[in-house]
């Protein structure tokens, strides 16, 4: 929206103007940007992706932990025995302070963490980028919000094709994953 001095240049220089053709064309600008609605006013940004959803979670925060803490520790041994089968010295997966890192030499990292004040996880992968996963009890795993795809899903069939080979992570039913 302007301000009053910018709309009171704008008088003057519509009455100061030599051209009575141009001085109706600045005032019929001036005009229709006076009725415009507000909301046409004001610049608006576009972004290459849309604003971060934020779901409110019902869960307690002690099942979030308990839920979390059995699907990174389940996660972390199933990477680990993968890994342990490849034997290749360039992967290596590291679970520290509550982030989980992948490390597949040129293939890129994953990072999977919790984050307790929004009572979800988040992953950042090397091929579809960062997605933030909310417990589903429904489902009674951790979906993505956006295309309610579960994490275990992704994580099988990005990683199936980085080893060339059908990976199961075994993340399904997260609660009885607990111990």
């Amino acid at each position: 929206m302007f301000s009053s001095a910018v709309r009171q240049a704008a008088r003057r220089s519509l009455l100061f103007s030599t051209s009575s053709v141009s001085r109706r064309c600045l005032h019929s600008i001036h005009n229709a940007w006076l009725t415009a609605p507000i909301a046409a006013q004001r610049h608006q940004r576009w972004y290459a992706t849309p604003p971060p959803q934020v779901n409110e979670s019902n869960l307690p925060m002690e099942r979030y932990h308990a839920l979390s803490d059995s699907t990174m520790d389940s996660l972390l041994e199933s990477l680990e025995s993968l890994l342990d089968d490849m034997a290749d010295s360039n992967y290596e997966v590291e679970y520290h302070s509550g982030v989980l890192t992948l490390r597949l030499a040129d293939k890129g990292t994953y990072v999977i963490n919790k984050q307790p004040p929004n009572k979800q996880i988040w992953l950042s992968s090397p091929f579809s980028g960062p997605k933030r996963y909310d417990y589903s009890e429904t489902a009674d795993d951790w979906l993505y919000s956006r295309d309610g795809r579960a994490m275990g899903d992704l994580l099988n069939k990005e990683l199936s094709k980085v080893f060339d080979r059908e990976i199961d992570l075994e993340l399904t039913n997260v609660s009885k994953l607990l111990p």
